[in-house]
């Protein structure tokens, strides 16, 4: 016989579940990188996914971490603060119907050993799987025995500047993962990835058992501008039609970048965008 505890936990657990946002299309996780809504704080974010109707999210970390830090005050913060302070954000996403997929926390070769540790307690205190990372290649030595420890999965994210020791080229990618733990993976930003001149329809077909989580977002070839959906050189619709025929169980996320008036209403059309590629 269930506790009165038990019978609460139960009732209030499925309520939770059954408040959950479903933005699944077609097979496909379409989510947004929090990064999207960086000109509002998080509580206004979530209120954002929930109009909008996402159900994913990766969460930037410039939405729990205080802003206008030195880089020495920002080190400090991360090494002591209350993980209470993740668990308070996990609750606030159960409560929002929102899942969050993964952290986006940017391990760079300025990171102390302490400093790299610290993401990943950050990240198991809000209970995900998986960590984003705009890192430099060269740091993921360092990184891998903490994920491989944590058991969390940590995506390596490409720009589009062919710089040595940044993420670019499919060539990084290799060099990051050779001789490293499963937990290295990829968090490939498609529209970066053809700024850069590469294909990502090909790239995804190749390597979805490493991909962790996809970057949505439209650019012009040559390391041309970010652009609305539909109006670049990204192969979008062809990407979520590979996730969807191939069932790859990888998140794609709206990455907001180009210039726009109003932030949901933006995000909102790239949502609609993905719908109908999906169709």
């Amino acid at each position: 016989m269930l506790t009165r505890r038990q019978f609460h936990v139960l009732v209030v657990g499925g309520a939770a579940q059954a408040a959950r946002i479903d933005s699944k299309i077609a097979g496909v996780m379409i989510g947004a990188q929090s990064y999207s809504f960086r000109d509002r704080p998080l509580d206004d974010a979530l209120a954002a996914y929930k109009e909008i109707g996402l159900g994913y999210c990766e969460l930037w970390s410039g939405h729990v971490e205080p802003r206008n830090l030195s880089r020495e005050e920002l080190r400090n913060w991360r090494l002591t603060v209350s993980l209470d302070h993740f668990r308070s954000v996990r609750k606030k996403f159960d409560e929002a119907g929102v899942e969050l997929y993964a952290y986006s926390y940017n391990f760079r070769d300025d990171f102390t050993d302490e400093e790299i540790a610290r993401g990943f307690e950050m990240a198991q205190a809000l209970g995900v799987t998986v960590i984003t990372a705009s890192a430099n290649v060269s740091t993921v030595r360092r990184i891998d025995p903490y994920a491989a420890k944590a058991r969390i999965r940590v995506g390596m994210h490409n720009h589009s500047n062919l710089r040595p020791n940044e993420f670019a080229r499919p060539e990084d990618f290799a060099e990051a993962m050779r001789g490293a733990s499963p937990y290295i993976a990829i968090n490939l930003d498609i529209g970066h990835f053809v700024a850069a001149g590469y294909d990502p329809v090909d790239f995804i077909g190749k390597h979805h058992d490493r991909i962790v989580s996809l970057h949505i977002k439209d650019r012009k070839k040559n390391q041309g501008p970010n652009v609305p959906f539909g109006e670049g050189d990204t192969p979008i619709r062809e990407v979520l039609q590979l996730l969807k025929t191939r069932k790859y169980p990888i998140p794609a996320m709206i990455e907001y970048e180009y210039k726009g008036v109003d932030t949901v209403a933006e995000v909102r059309r790239c949502f609609e965008y993905c719908k109908r590629a999906l169709a």
